[in-house]
């Protein structure tokens, strides 16, 4: 396979039509056409579906595509590594993250790291459902919980305290609790899905069932309530320390226990080497919590 007849592939498909993907390649529209077609017969699969204004992915096509990325992205690899050190990134940089450490953390450093690298194309993908990286071709996924899936490598950024919390208005009128047990009488502020809290009490790692009238699966949803006064939360401190600055809200210590910290990862598909954009973005990352 040539590697420009899957570089017409891929820009094709990211750009949604050909006639673009020829444009941002500087070929004609035959000779993409013709790259395209080459591929697809040498393949001997049908890779998408043409029709004059729009391109889409057949079943096959979507099982190649993310192997397409990882032939590129090698070749791209290649070349960087002997690059002089300091050189400018260049290509495509996908990133996943949490909405709110996304908007909070993410996007807030990204425009110094782009300033530094002017060729370098990068999508942040905010969301918080879990994301399949391998198979939506994503680089590089930020997650701040539990890694579950043995597919996938990962390296730890940093620590993740997470604190209790709760408005004045609440804490006023149902008082603040002094133990882990003490959450039982209390209207509490899980996610979707979560029955118990994970605690620190001394050496000892234990849970505590947690309950209330609301729940969400957006870290800001629950800020909200509790900042609106239903309940107490269980919220990352990088989050929550402007608010509690500010009196919005106030820190709730147990004296038994404290929220067991979860940690900061990147996360990476073991299907090929982690490339030198995502090595030098997970770095400035890094670099941007010190």
């Amino acid at each position: 396979m040539k590697l420009e007849d899957i570089e017409v592939f891929v820009e094709a498909v990211q750009i949604g039509s050909l006639a673009g993907a020829a444009r941002r390649l500087s070929l004609s529209s035959m000779a993409a056409s013709r790259s395209l077609n080459n591929l697809e017969t040498e393949l001997n699969v049908r890779l998408v579906h043409r029709t004059t204004r729009a391109l889409s992915l057949t079943s096959d096509g979507e099982t190649f595509y993310p192997h397409a990325l990882s032939l590129l992205e090698g070749r791209a690899n290649a070349l960087a590594d002997l690059r002089p050190a300091g050189s400018a990134l260049t290509g495509h940089l996908r990133i996943t993250a949490s909405a709110a450490f996304g908007r909070k953390v993410v996007a807030p450093m990204l425009p110094t790291f782009m300033l530094q690298h002017p060729s370098l194309r990068v999508d942040l993908v905010t969301t918080d459902e879990q994301v399949d990286i391998v198979g939506k071709g994503i680089d590089v996924a930020i997650r701040i919980a539990p890694l579950r899936d043995n597919r996938l490598v990962a390296r730890r950024l940093a620590d993740n305290p997470r604190v209790l919390c709760a408005s004045p208005a609440y804490l006023s009128a149902y008082g603040s609790p002094r133990s882990v047990t003490d959450l039982i009488a209390h209207h509490c502020l899980p996610t979707i899905g979560t029955s118990h809290w994970a605690f620190l009490g001394g050496e000892k790692n234990f849970r505590q069932k947690v309950s209330g009238r609301f729940s969400a699966n957006s870290v800001e949803a629950i800020y909200e309530a509790c900042a609106g006064g239903l309940g107490i939360a269980n919220l990352s401190q990088w989050y929550v320390e402007p608010f509690i600055e500010a009196g919005v809200i106030q820190k709730v210590v147990l004296e038994d226990a404290r929220p067991e910290p979860l940690g900061i990862w990147a996360v990476y598909p073991t299907s090929r080497l982690v490339p030198l954009k995502v090595r030098m973005f997970v770095e400035a990352l890094e670099h941007h919590f010190t």
